[in-house]
């Protein structure tokens, strides 16, 4: 099975995680939400999918792997990660490394703990072909005490 070519385009938003990257993320961080998944592939055992809108839930104090849709709602998604970050959730956020983009610049630079540039371009699901833009993971720690 390949990914279809709508992945590589703007007609989708959804890019799901290599399993194998996410894996060694989770034995740093030890994952316990996944707020913007499908069934299908959901990264941790709690998860909320499209209909359920993580952007309206309480992401607590998990420790989230966020891999937010890659449209013109990533902005939400971000800051949501900054605003749980605040409320005591230790967030991380794979996204796409668009450090020209004002929410790069309004919520991850200054604002993330720490910053990875993930090196060479992923290849997401089960895709033959690399993601047309590189990656980066901002890390979020707990700060708030709600």
């Amino acid at each position: 099975m390949t990914i279809s070519s709508t992945l590589y385009s703007s007609r989708s938003e959804e890019w799901p995680t290599p399993q194998a990257f996410f894996d060694s993320l989770d034995r740093e961080f030890h994952f316990t939400l996944d707020p913007c998944a499908t069934r299908k592939n959901a990264k941790c055992t709690r998860f909320f999918t499209k209909k359920e809108n993580g952007l309206d839930q309480f992401w607590g104090r998990h420790r989230i792997f966020c891999n937010p849709p890659y449209g013109r709602c990533v902005t939400e998604w971000v800051r949501k990660c900054y605003e749980a970050s605040c409320a005591g959730a230790t967030v991380v956020l794979h996204a796409h490394a668009r450090t020209d983009t004002r929410w790069f610049h309004d919520w991850v630079y200054g604002k993330a703990s720490e910053l990875r540039f993930v090196r060479g371009r992923l290849r997401f699901g089960d895709g033959k072909q690399s993601a047309p833009f590189p990656s980066l993971i901002a890390v979020y720690q707990a700060r708030g005490s709600n």
